[in-house]
């Protein structure tokens, strides 16, 4: 199957297509006109509800374009701090551009309960039906940001599961190993191509 990620993200389209690559399925951006599409961000309480939203615009601008072996994919994700009750959630990417990862580490200060999680909610919208998945990373919020690697609240966010580094001290191979997002797209993977009995 040929997959269009709709983002303008080349690390997520990157990461999408070491997954679902070795299942024999092709992974390329979406592009309308040559670019990639610019969605208008619901409101929304949930990242699911983001999600959604975000496939019906891509299944609009590409109305009718679609053949029956191609699918359109997007993601949306987000940060959760549970001493925050969850915020910035859905509004992670607002709130990364406006007040940045020192905005955030401000809003927690010298706070000890630093617990959060990163939530991916994955959908993939074909002739037919939809298929969605979705993928959790625990962990907690550094005290300072820490490595160059990967994008968003990376370098602020320790996963359980790791060594003790941000995710943005990790490889991309390292992090593909533990993040939200790659949880969310091998649970695809798995909807794609059951495993046999």
């Amino acid at each position: 199957m040929e997959i269009l990620f709709a983002t303008s993200n080349s690390h997520k389209v990157s990461e999408a297509e070491g997954i679902l690559g070795p299942l024999g399925h092709t992974v390329l951006p979406l592009l309308v006109d040559g670019s990639p599409l610019q969605f208008v961000e619901p409101q929304a309480d949930g990242i699911e509800e983001v999600a959604f939203s975000k496939l019906e615009q891509a299944m609009e601008a590409t109305s009718g374009e679609l053949g029956s072996g191609t699918a359109i994919l997007v993601e949306d994700s987000g940060l959760f701090v549970d001493s925050l009750k969850g915020f910035p959630g859905p509004y992670s990417s607002y709130v990364e551009g406006t007040i940045g990862l020192e905005g955030v580490l401000s809003l927690l200060g010298g706070d000890e309960h630093r617990g959060a999680e990163y939530r991916a909610v994955a959908v993939l919208g074909f002739e037919g039906g939809t298929l969605r998945s979705q993928g959790i990373c625990r962990g907690t919020i550094s005290l300072e940001p820490a490595g160059t690697n990967g994008f968003g609240y990376d370098p602020i966010f320790v996963p359980d599961e790791g060594d003790g580094r941000t995710c943005g001290e990790m490889s991309p191979d390292e992090k593909s190993e533990v993040s939200h997002r790659a949880r969310a797209l091998k649970a695809m993977s798995e909807l794609l191509n059951p495993p046999s009995k």
